[in-house]
């Protein structure tokens, strides 16, 4: 079975599932990375429209929606970072058997649309427009995050860096500071800096010193919507959404 068969098969099943009863079509709650944010708000109703089925996407860091799954928040399908749906797993907190690969990001560099492109062309040049840098903002406690403690000291320049990181608010993100001119260099996922036309992608770090992190979703294990919400993640695995998650800035499973 090909997988545009089998995602139609899918959405039959959802779609009789849903439309049984009281031909009520189901609703699908998705908390989503902030990384997916653009690939989810362009698939979602192209879901809808597919199946007559309604998604609900509620958005932010791992961390915050970790917490707020451990707090009991109800919801039928994740799509997080695989390291979160992992420990998710291991919680018990996911439908076992249902955590499936959707795509890898790396990180970006952004600046406020229209101001001169620094050099990042390779990791010397990328240190030095660091070291130029008035202000660098990322969001904390996020994948990227995590990543730069590690590279600025790997870089040498950790002590310099201290005064002019800037911790962004998720809700703005990175990319949205750097469009509305608040930080000099934004740092984070490359589908969140195009997520934002006033911000301009300068491109990828360097390959030598770029972090990939993969993401993917998984069924909750109380989803009161599984058929849909499995529906769904077949859904971001047809042709035509592999399209769009490439146009989004990130890279297929």
């Amino acid at each position: 079975m090909n997988i545009r068969t089998f995602a139609a098969a899918a959405f039959g099943v959802a779609m009789l599932a849903t439309l049984g009863g009281n031909a009520r079509a189901a609703e699908v709650r998705v908390l989503g990375s902030n990384a997916v944010r653009t690939v989810l708000t362009t698939l979602g109703p192209q879901f809808e429209k597919a199946t007559g089925n309604k998604v609900v996407l509620v958005f932010g860091t791992g961390g915050q929606l970790n917490a707020e799954i451990d707090k009991g928040t109800p919801f039928d399908l994740a799509v997080l970072s695989t390291s979160d749906l992992d420990a998710l797993a291991k919680k018990g907190k996911i439908a076992a058997g249902t955590q499936s690969a959707l795509a890898r990001s790396g990180v970006g560099v952004a600046i406020k649309r229209g101001t001169p492109k620094p050099d990042i062309s390779t990791t010397e040049a990328f240190k030095r427009t660091l070291l130029n840098a008035k202000s660098i903002g990322f969001v904390n406690g996020t994948p990227t995050s995590a990543y730069l403690d590690t590279l600025f000291p790997r870089l040498g320049i950790a002590d310099q860096m201290k005064p002019k990181i800037r911790f962004i608010d998720s809700k703005v993100g990175a990319g949205g500071a750097a469009e509305a001119g608040e930080i000099e260099i934004g740092l984070t996922q490359i589908s969140e800096i195009l997520a934002h036309p006033g911000a301009e992608l300068v491109g990828p770090l360097p390959e030598e010193i770029q972090a990939y992190t993969q993401f993917g979703s998984a069924v909750g294990a109380n989803a009161k919507e599984a058929a849909a919400a499995s529906a769904l993640i077949n859904f971001m695995a047809t042709p035509e959404s592999v399209r769009v998650i490439k146009e989004k800035g990130m890279f297929p499973k």
